[in-house]
């Protein structure tokens, strides 16, 4: 089944380096990150997952969980933390789905249905480099998805929920290169008559259709 944005985030259990999970009760009333990994024991999954340790001080601030996943099982998982640790300085403080059964992989479409669970490569699994993002109400919200050969850009990430996360608070848009404190779009939904009303200190009319305000509070 094809994810799209605005979907409900399929739903599943599945046992983590920190229990069994039931994910939708595991979101909570929180926002959520799932970011997938084809193997463990790959290099660049490996400075991903210390790096993602590194930021979650900042999702935290964000009311949002994050949550990795690799196609094998969390026996592994648990092997796998100590060498993050040793390399990136930075263990992993956050959970790890274990899905040797290829079950995720392929409820979020980032598998072929038809694939097999056993032995398998992180070649075989090379699809498997997904990020969602998860409102509270357990839509996707943004999707982004790397080849093997490239190391996610988490930062980008983190800036993206700022962006969806004010959306969703204050029903505005971002621009091109966006950065919080940076000005915002207000969309074409919102009329002139109420813009004025929402913004009484003012905002610049570049086009009928562009209209650029101070980000809100």
């Amino acid at each position: 089944m094809a994810i799209r944005i605005g979907d409900e985030a399929p739903d599943f259990t599945a046992d983590t380096t920190e229990g069994t999970i039931h994910f939708h009760e595991w979101i909570g009333d929180s926002w959520a990150i799932l970011f997938s990994h084809p193997k463990d024991f790959t290099p660049v999954c490996t400075t991903e997952l210390g790096y993602m340790a590194k930021l979650k001080p900042e999702f935290d601030k964000r009311h949002t969980k994050i949550i990795g996943l690799s196609i094998d099982p969390v026996s592994d998982h648990k092997a796998w933390v100590g060498d993050i640790a040793e390399t990136q300085g930075h263990p992993v403080n956050y959970p790890m789905i274990g899905d040797a059964d290829l079950n995720v992989a392929k409820l979020y479409d980032m598998i072929h249905p038809n694939a097999s669970p056993g032995p398998r490569t992180a070649v075989d699994n090379a699809t498997v480099r997904s990020v969602f993002l998860i409102g509270p109400d357990k839509k996707v919200k943004a999707m982004l998805v790397y080849p093997m050969s490239a190391g996610r850009n988490f930062d980008e990430v983190l800036r993206l929920l700022d962006a969806l996360q004010l959306n969703a608070k204050h029903t505005v848009a971002t621009p091109v290169n966006w950065r919080p404190g940076d000005d915002v779009i207000i969309p074409t939904s919102v009329s002139d008559e109420e813009a004025q009303k929402k913004y009484p200190e003012g905002y610049k009319t570049l086009k009928p259709y562009l209209r650029m305000v101070a980000q809100p509070k």
